[in-house]
């Protein structure tokens, strides 16, 4: 997956053209806000903030995922399997320090830059020990974000998704259903996860979070077609630039004051 997640990245570098933030999803996840309420609220943003969740306290990790040596067959065979454990074990590195997190993160273009090119080293060392590391997701980014003196005051300590955990958290997290709604919303994240395909908490989100009707787009400041009849006014598209915040964005903007609040920003980052 980190091998993955970095090849996108690599390709939205080259041919993506201008954009700010790399977010990561997955088939599992949901947006609760518009894109025009995300475009509107990141617009007035610092463009080098890293939204990662992460803690340097690893816990049982250390011991069930740092130490344990395994080989991911996924990285030379064309077909995917599990993979096997290596008898010994490895102390826990002190050329880096660990970190670990979500896997779900939005990171700024100078630090997916300094990952692909890894000018000093540190990305290329830190991908070549998680290759040998379950669930490496949840901690490549972390450790290298953490560990470079040029981005370790850019994070912000969120993954910007509301995840409903058992306590403690087991491996996955509970599926959302409609009995969950009121929560999400309350979160004021911008996404929500894990999803069952065609739930109907998903029709909820779409009619009372987003304005989408089935079938169609969820509509923005691009859609300047007629809607008498209802007609889809996405079906005309205007300027991509143009942006039509709707209710979501008051929620976005009050977790985003939150998160970068005095007591929040600063002293939640990387220790």
């Amino acid at each position: 997956m980190v091998a993955n997640t970095l090849h996108a990245a690599a390709i939205l570098l080259r041919e993506g053209g201008d954009w700010d933030w790399f977010i990561n999803l997955s088939a599992s996840d949901y947006p609760l806000v518009t894109q025009d309420d995300l475009l509107h609220t990141f617009s007035y943003l610092p463009r080098d903030l890293n939204f990662i969740d992460h803690t340097s306290d690893i816990g049982w990790k250390e011991f069930q995922r740092a130490k344990p040596i395994i080989i991911d067959p996924g990285l030379y065979m064309t077909k995917k399997a599990d993979v096997f454990w290596v008898t010994q074990r490895r102390s826990v590195p002190t050329a880096f320090k660990l970190f670990t997190g979500s896997a779900w993160m939005a990171l700024s273009r100078p630090f997916i830059d300094y990952c692909i090119w890894g000018w000093d080293n540190l990305p290329r060392t830190v991908l070549m020990y998680y290759a040998n590391f379950i669930s490496s997701p949840e901690g490549y980014f972390h450790t290298v974000i953490c560990n470079a003196q040029e981005f370790r005051n850019t994070t912000v300590n969120s993954d910007l998704h509301f995840i409903s955990w058992d306590n403690p958290p087991k491996q996955h997290p509970h599926h959302l259903n409609l009995g969950d709604i009121r929560r999400m919303i309350d979160s004021n994240a911008p996404f929500a996860r894990k999803f069952t395909r065609d739930d109907p908490v998903l029709n909820k989100i779409d009619s009372d979070l987003l304005s989408r009707n089935p079938g169609r787009f969820v509509p923005g400041g691009w859609c300047i077609g007629s809607r008498e009849n209802g007609t889809d006014p996405c079906t005309v598209a205007g300027d991509s630039a143009v942006l039509r915040p709707g209710p979501g964005v008051k929620r976005l903007e009050k977790l985003i004051s939150s998160l970068l609040s005095a007591e929040k920003f600063r002293p939640r980052q990387c220790k």
